[in-house]
């Protein structure tokens, strides 16, 4: 292999997997993941006519159906199975680099998609991994990839990640990573390390990922460069990695049809030979895909349509957005959105506007406008020149 730590661009090299023989994907989610919907929030913040829109279902919300919307207890879950998500990840590193696929889904604080997908031949040896969002100080979580946890106990290391998050301690945390670094072919991935994803404060969420990594960065096995945070993120994260001297590895982050925009190229037969690569050979070459080069804002707007369009032959229960949103109702059952409307269980006019105004944003040439506007933005120039890793 040409070098143990590599970065590179498919756009940029047009053969970078001539030397391996797998590309391995890393961090994607499923209809299996519960998703917060802080992306309504973050388009009201930038949008005021959205703003106003859900002010609207948020009145009409509580007069006719008595119900008041909880942000906190709501959830959406990605369009994709796990049979799907599992396809069109193999598929991107099968066609576009004819390599063998290596695939970890790791949805949100749940090992439902790998162990569903265990029961097909062709997913049989899946690893059975989970994102794990670990509370951290009274505001703050990070998410670690937690990759191929023996198959017999991963049952029990959610139940101990959930007694953890109910009463979460420093010190409980540095024995549950402890544990885990002691299994020899268990991988720990601090993932967007850099990402704030609870708004505290650039200079105040850095503190905390520094008092983190003081207490347990001994156990972190590598940092992620993800594929679904700017360039400008995640070259603070490989400034990171370099001042800690530690591994960088991919993250591609998909919730929606987009399959990863990084994977890591491995000379890897199995998942558990590929964490030996990353543990103890310290080998790890993260291959950029071209989606990568595409204006960050735009690539966020076609995530977020994914998640709102209608697949009408995906399996019940994915085929429209108000089914795979889930809310209270008046006595605080969780149910989908599409049990919620009264009379013929449709949305009402003033969502179903802001899902269309959205969609339009989508379209051409409304999306062609768009893009041509984000390409002359400063990240996506600084991204492209020469020193941005």
């Amino acid at each position: 292999m040409a070098g143990l730590r590599r970065i590179s661009y498919l756009w940029k090299d047009a053969d970078p997997a001539r030397e391996y023989s797998t590309g391995v994907s890393l961090h994607s989610h499923t209809n299996q993941s519960k998703e917060t919907l802080d992306f309504l929030a973050n388009f009201g913040n930038d949008y005021s006519w959205v703003r106003k829109i859900i002010a609207v279902a948020e009145a009409r919300a509580r007069d006719a159906y008595q119900i008041s919307i909880n942000y906190a207890a709501s959830y959406w879950t990605p369009p994709l199975t796990p049979r799907l998500a599992f396809d069109l990840e193999s598929r991107q590193i099968e066609n576009t680099l004819n390599l063998m696929p290596l695939v970890s889904i790791t949805d949100h604080d749940n090992i439902n998609a790998p162990m569903l997908l265990r029961t097909v031949a062709a997913a049989r040896h899946i690893p059975v991994s989970v994102e794990w969002s670990v509370p951290f100080g009274s505001d703050q979580s990070f998410h670690l990839g937690i990759h191929n946890l023996p198959s017999d106990t991963g049952a029990d290391w959610m139940r101990t990640f959930e007694a953890f998050t109910s009463r979460p301690s420093e010190a409980r945390l540095t024995e549950i990573l402890s544990a885990l670094h002691a299994l020899p072919n268990v991988l720990i991935v601090f993932n967007h390390p850099m990402w704030d994803l609870y708004i505290i404060g650039r200079e105040k969420h850095r503190q905390r990922v520094h008092d983190f990594m003081t207490a347990n960065g001994e156990f972190i096995h590598a940092l992620e460069l993800n594929g679904l945070r700017s360039w400008e993120e995640n070259r603070e994260t490989k400034q990171m990695a370099k001042a800690r001297n530690m591994l960088l590895i991919s993250g591609g982050d998909r919730h929606g049809l987009e399959p990863n925009a990084n994977v890591n190229l491995s000379g890897a037969a199995t998942f558990t030979e590929f964490v030996h690569e990353i543990r103890y050979e310290g080998r790890s070459h993260v291959l950029f895909m071209p989606q990568y080069a595409e204006p960050w804002k735009h690539r966020i707007l076609q995530s977020t349509l994914d998640a709102i369009r209608n697949y009408p032959d995906f399996p019940q229960g994915s085929r429209t957005w108000d089914e795979r949103v889930y809310h209270p109702d008046s006595t605080g059952a969780i149910r989908p959105l599409s049990e919620l409307w009264p009379g013929d269980g449709r949305a009402p006019w003033y969502l179903n506007g802001v899902i269309e105004a959205v969609k339009m944003m989508g379209s051409m040439p409304v999306s062609g406008s768009l893009r041509m506007a984000w390409n002359e933005s400063r990240e996506l120039q600084f991204a492209l020149g020469e020193e941005v890793f």
